[in-house]
């Protein structure tokens, strides 16, 4: 860290709140990519084993050098700045056809085919039973045993019950961009990260995203700390690589929490507004 502080001259000014042990979240203005550096470096050393800045994957992960930087000597929690959706399957198109649609075919019914009948032509046959009982009085006869009783009629199967269908697997959700901040926050680390989610160039922060209020109601007993960082923005330009030597500082303010029922939007232009209020400290 003395490298940081012969860069940028790094003070550190607690103006709210002393510098102290305890599970923050320090949110600040963002302008360089070097914030997370100056914000870090600022902390003394016994806050800065137990504190984790947030760093853009895209950007201090796209080489082995910054990579090291951030895992090894920050500690940093990689973010992913643009969720990416997988694309919808187009469905395919159904086949035109060209021309007219020919006409079905008519096929005419076979005739029914009449069976010559038999019956004029047969002598008709005495019954069975009038037989057997004539030839039974005439030679004396015992009585034929009775028939046997008609088979039992067929048991019918049990009925069919469709078995439920087991539910299907849960769809895992779409990965949440919040889902390292609340890891580090549950085991107990402070977190240093920049509400406004992309770097400012009017030297006022921009709106506030949500994701400071979601982890604020979250972790309602951490404390959350604004601070300001000032002229870091000349120490590390946008699309410089190198560093300028300059005088910088990070003022840190009196905490804030989440007031009773307190809405979404009221709450972060309330957070913006207590790191502008550090700016003229």
């Amino acid at each position: 860290m003395g490298i940081v502080r012969l860069l940028t001259g790094a003070q550190a000014r607690w103006y709210g709140c002393p510098p102290k042990a305890e599970q923050r979240i320090y949110f600040a203005n963002h302008q360089s990519h070097a914030d997370l550096v100056m914000i870090w470096a600022a902390l003394p050393e016994e806050l800065r084993s137990i504190t984790r800045p947030i760093a853009a994957r895209d950007y201090w992960a796209n080489t082995p050098v910054k990579r090291w930087i951030t895992t090894e000597v920050f500690n940093a929690v990689y973010v992913e700045r643009a969720a990416t959706a997988p694309a919808a399957a187009a469905a395919a198109p159904e086949p035109v056809q060209a021309g007219p649609a020919p006409e079905p075919a008519v096929v005419a019914a076979p005739a029914e085919r009449i069976e010559p009948s038999m019956e004029p032509l047969l002598p008709a046959a005495p019954p069975v039973a009038e037989t057997v009982n004539e030839l039974q009085g005439e030679l004396d006869l015992p009585a034929p045993p009775p028939p046997p009783p008609p088979p039992p009629p067929p048991v019918a199967p049990p009925p069919f019950v469709a078995q439920p269908t087991p539910p299907a697997e849960p769809v895992p959700p779409a990965s949440d961009p919040l889902a390292p901040l609340v890891e580090a926050l549950r085991s107990g680390d402070s977190i240093i990260i920049f509400p406004e989610g992309t770097r400012g160039h009017t030297g006022e922060p921009q709106k506030f995203k949500s994701g400071l209020y979601t982890l604020a109601t979250m972790f309602p007993d951490v404390v959350l700390v604004p601070a300001w960082i000032d002229n870091v923005q000349r120490v590390m330009p946008k699309g410089e690589i190198v560093p300028v030597p300059i005088l910088c500082s990070v003022t840190f303010g009196a905490p804030i929490r989440v007031e009773d029922n307190e809405e979404r939007r009221p709450f972060l232009d309330r957070a913006r507004a207590a790191v502008i209020a550090l700016r003229d400290v």
